[in-house]
């Protein structure tokens, strides 16, 4: 009895050693099983991956692989004065269960990306033209801002999860290219996530979280209600 008790206490903790490791490995993009999975939204044709209906790989051509455009400069007069174009899966369907995708972001003059998170992607940036200042913050108990100041042709890498940002400090538009370790990177901007909250965070409990007083924080969730 003794030694089938130890062989059934021995598989349990196998089992949960096996779940927890299933568990760690679906935190990032999983490894494909094929070679291809092109992303459709006609659910008749195949299978679901990564969130995506594939397309039959027979029926893949070289469009399905190919974006275009990312040359084109974007407005970015709004109220941070920067504009992202992503190149994800949604708009690159060959991307789907590759683990990789692509972004332009666009600057007005002293415009910025303001602090985020991205929670499946680590992201490398190269500016293309103008002067960035970046930087990331690490996490608890340091709390340590990491930043730089990098022209053309420079390149930084923000890690995974950690909250980043870039800033345009010159007086003429800049553009940077960002690659991540994602088809699906997710974005958690600060600012919006914390104050334009839908319904709202307490403000008494913003107020005791920023340690000012209510008023200031009613001033800022309004700002952040507003349309954008």
């Amino acid at each position: 009895m003794t030694d089938c008790k130890m062989e059934f206490q021995c598989f349990v903790a196998f089992v949960i050693f096996a779940a927890l490791a299933s568990s760690l490995c679906y935190a990032y993009d999983p490894s494909p099983l094929q070679d291809i999975c092109v992303a459709i939204k006609d659910p008749s044709s195949a299978v679901m991956v990564n969130g995506k209906f594939c397309k039959d790989s027979k029926l893949a051509t070289a469009d399905d692989f190919f974006f275009t455009g990312l040359n084109i400069p974007r407005n970015p007069s709004n109220s941070v004065g920067s504009q992202v174009t992503p190149v994800f899966a949604d708009q690159l369907p060959g991307l789907n269960t590759l683990g990789v995708a692509l972004a332009r972001i666009d600057f007005a003059p002293y415009g910025l990306n303001p602090p985020h998170t991205h929670p499946r992607a680590t992201e490398i940036l190269t500016v293309l033209e103008g002067s960035l200042y970046v930087g990331f913050v690490t996490s608890d108990p340091d709390y340590r801002l990491v930043s730089k100041v990098l022209n053309k042709g420079d390149v930084f890498v923000f890690p995974i999860g950690l909250i980043h940002f870039q800033q345009n400090v010159g007086h003429t538009s800049a553009v940077a290219i960002s690659g991540f370790g994602s088809q699906s990177p997710g974005l958690i901007v600060i600012g919006n996530t914390v104050f334009g909250s839908k319904p709202p965070i307490s403000d008494d409990a913003l107020a005791k979280a920023f340690q000012v007083d209510k008023k200031v924080v009613d001033e800022i969730q309004a700002k952040f209600a507003m349309p954008k």
